[in-house]
């Protein structure tokens, strides 16, 4: 037999989580075999891979990479932070957020060719943002969608939908998705159903609401019938800490009655959005610009200030549950000197409130943060859950981005499978790949098998490890020796070759 590319020696990793088992592998035309060990074969490129695990290319299954490969001038390193780490997949389109229906992508067709025309290392595929398309038809305004708007949402979803979005998200904490009650949500997610595609949520709180986010989800994919998925599953906020013995529990239970639910994690105690999101709701209204005018408003100033200190009712109040000095800046382009400070400490050096801090930074334009609100049992009690699959929540923007969009899959594997045991390495595999596939309609990944499409990720299973922190953010993994995609190697000995297969995929 004759390859394009010959992977001799492996430990399978097949992505079933079955144990692992000696084989070659081979691919040619963008397809896989796989061979008994030693079998007869040549090929135009061959590598010894004993003792490395060899995997099918990793999916993160939550990305906020939309736009990451079609930046202007491009970004290298936020580009390939995840190939780097073995990630063939990148799912986008997540929170509710998506880069269609947009002036400049008016539709998933727009955003495909977009992709198209754009070298990329790695494949990506994208979910119909809600956010997205309320702003596209009802605008940013607090109020319900008339029948007649709600119509143009389910037809542009369809469209969207038919052409090979992979499902429908919300970020049901963001405005303007915020704005919707949820027999808008159940309308939109029955188009999801109608092409057995899921319904996947940023839960409208994660915080001391959680429980009741997750009951209005689970009320949504029951009107609906989709399939439920709930994005980076967490319970943040020291009022929320623990909760997610309770949540999952009930997910287990909704299982078990035949409901097809399930969550994606990343291994982190630390999150992160824009810093907008850390005010009420109806400060955001009318959109970014409206929400300068009302930080340059001292009276509307304090009366943010007040509802952080109060709550809003139904608002997931970030810096009531935790506190300014959790919170610190990511991406501040305009005054890059702020990048990994805290806000507190920001307002302690400048003696200022820290919503005043807040006001000064949004003058000059969009800001993205760093929330650590979270507790560790919490994480693992998620990452250990059967049905959890792994995304990154990466939000590839320059300055100090966090960590997880070039750590979250060695992290896994080395800290969580590894050193801790809390899962097995053909487990963990099987949630970044398998499962991952199935849930997202991405037929013939996810999995080593014979026909397969030839993404293939092979590492050091005794070395491979996350580098990336807070202070460094981009640092490429340890123990991730070679990526393919569409057969051909994107990534050797930690460095990205210029080949560059990757392209929109089409659920």
């Amino acid at each position: 037999m004759s390859f394009d590319l010959l992977l001799r020696g492996a430990q399978l990793a097949d992505g079933t989580g079955t144990p692992l088992r000696p084989a070659d592998v081979g691919a040619a035309r963008g397809r896989l075999t796989v061979l008994p060990p030693g079998a007869p074969a040549s090929a135009a490129t061959t590598h010894d891979v004993t003792g490395l695990v060899v995997a099918p290319g990793f999916i993160d299954v939550h990305t906020h990479s939309d736009e990451a490969t079609l930046l202007e001038p491009p970004d290298d390193r936020l580009a390939h932070a995840a190939v780097r780490q073995g990630v063939t997949v990148e799912i986008c389109g997540n929170c509710g957020t998506s880069l269609f229906p947009t002036p400049r992508h008016p539709d998933f067709e727009a955003f495909a060719k977009a992709h198209t025309g754009t070298p990329r290392a790695n494949h990506i595929a994208s979910l119909s943002g809600h956010g997205t398309l309320r702003a596209a038809v009802v605008g940013h305004a607090d109020r319900p969608a008339t029948p007649g708007e709600l119509d143009r949402m389910r037809a542009l979803l369809d469209a969207d939908l038919r052409a090979g979005a992979a499902g429908l998200s919300t970020g049901l904490i963001y405005t303007p998705g915020t704005y919707a009650d949820t027999g808008e949500v159940a309308a939109l997610a029955e188009i999801a159903a109608r092409y057995g595609k899921p319904y996947v949520t940023h839960l409208r709180d994660e915080m001391a609401g959680v429980e009741r986010a997750l009951e209005e989800a689970v009320e949504i994919a029951r009107r609906s019938g989709a399939a439920l998925h709930v994005s980076h599953h967490k319970s943040a906020g020291r009022h929320a800490w623990g909760r997610t013995a309770r949540t999952l529990a009930r997910m287990a239970e909704l299982r078990a009655d035949g409901m097809d639910v399930t969550c994606d994690v990343y291994p982190y105690i630390a999150g992160s959005t824009s810093l907008s999101a850390m005010l009420p709701p109806w400060a955001n209204e009318g959109g970014f610009a409206a929400l300068q005018s009302r930080l340059a408003d001292p009276a509307q100033r304090e009366r943010m200030r007040e509802a952080i200190a109060v709550g809003v009712p139904g608002w997931e109040n970030t810096v009531g549950n935790g506190g300014w000095d959790r919170v610190s800046v990511a991406c501040a382009p305009h005054l890059p000197a702020v990048e990994g400070s805290r806000i507190a400490d920001l307002a302690g050096a400048s003696a200022q409130d820290p919503l005043d801090v807040v006001a000064d930074l949004l003058a000059g334009g969009e800001v993205t943060i760093i929330s650590h609100s979270m507790r560790e049992d919490d994480v693992r009690r998620v990452l250990a859950w059967e049905h959890a699959m792994i995304g990154s929540d990466g939000v590839p923007k320059p300055g100090r981005p966090h960590p997880r969009w070039a750590g979250t899959f060695a992290r896994v594997l080395g800290h969580y499978a590894r050193e801790l045991r809390l899962l097995s390495l053909e487990e963990a595999v099987r949630r970044m790949t398998g499962l991952a596939a199935a849930r997202f309609g991405l037929q013939g990944r996810g999995l080593v098998r014979d026909g397969a499409h030839a993404d293939l990720v092979v590492f050091d299973p005794a070395r491979v490890a996350d580098r990336a922190g807070y202070g460094s953010p981009l640092l490429p993994p340890d123990g991730i020796e070679l990526v393919v995609v569409a057969g051909e190697i994107v990534v050797s000995g930690g460095a990205v070759t210029p080949a560059r297969p990757g392209r929109p995929l089409r659920a």
